[in-house]
């Protein structure tokens, strides 16, 4: 899958889900439960243990459904970038921008979501081919971060990350968003809560981008 393709598929999910987990089981349980509820754009990080075969898993489960994209987030040099991208991740995001982890992305075509929090590692970011910035952590840059970014930089295109909740979701699109992050706020709960929770994103995400 070529790398604009994916990043239509991404931007079309709207919602990245940030899936952690203490085990295979649990992460493999809280995907399935995100993609159920309509959340198709999955962000599984390396600190879920054997998230090299959740990805894997995962990419034979929904190889026919073309919306699924699954990446691998939390990555943090470019050896671990590469394993990630052999297991069939379709995307990679890290905490942090990583020179060497951006340079295999553009090797194999494969879009980096580099987490930045200045104009700075921005800058820096979007000369290395970066198409996405992941700002991070949200929490702390609030929705005005990405309308005083866009003023030097009206080029870029940013996914807020930590803090992103239902409750702020109108503000980060309305602030010029092109996708976000969340975490900890859709895994709560049971399999069943976990979908639900993902359906309420997905709408809010979809009536916001169709209102615009």
């Amino acid at each position: 899958m070529q790398r604009m393709k994916i990043l239509q598929l991404l931007q079309q999910a709207g919602v990245i889900a940030v899936v952690r987990g203490n085990s295979k089981a649990e992460a493999l349980t809280a995907c399935r439960a995100l993609i159920e509820g309509g959340i198709t754009g999955i962000e599984v990080t390396l600190t879920v243990p054997e998230a090299e075969a959740v990805i894997r898993e995962l990419k034979q489960e929904y190889a026919e459904n073309q919306e699924v994209v699954i990446g691998a987030g939390t990555v943090l040099q470019a050896a671990s970038a590469e394993r990630m991208l052999m297991a069939g991740a379709a995307f990679i995001v890290s905490p942090a921008f990583d020179q060497a982890t951006a340079e295999l992305c553009n090797l194999y075509q494969i879009p980096y979501l580099p987490g930045c929090a200045t104009i700075t590692e921005m800058q820096q970011a979007l000369k290395s081919g970066a198409e996405v910035i992941k700002l991070f952590p949200g929490s702390s840059a609030g929705p005005k971060m990405i309308q005083a970014v866009k003023g030097p930089l009206p080029q870029i295109n940013l996914m807020p990350t930590g803090g992103v909740s239902l409750d702020n979701l109108a503000d980060w699109q309305a602030a010029g968003a092109v996708m976000v992050g969340v975490g900890g706020h859709l895994l709560a709960g049971s399999p069943e809560q976990i979908s639900q929770t993902a359906a309420q994103y997905k709408q809010c995400w979809s009536e916001l981008v169709k209102n615009e």
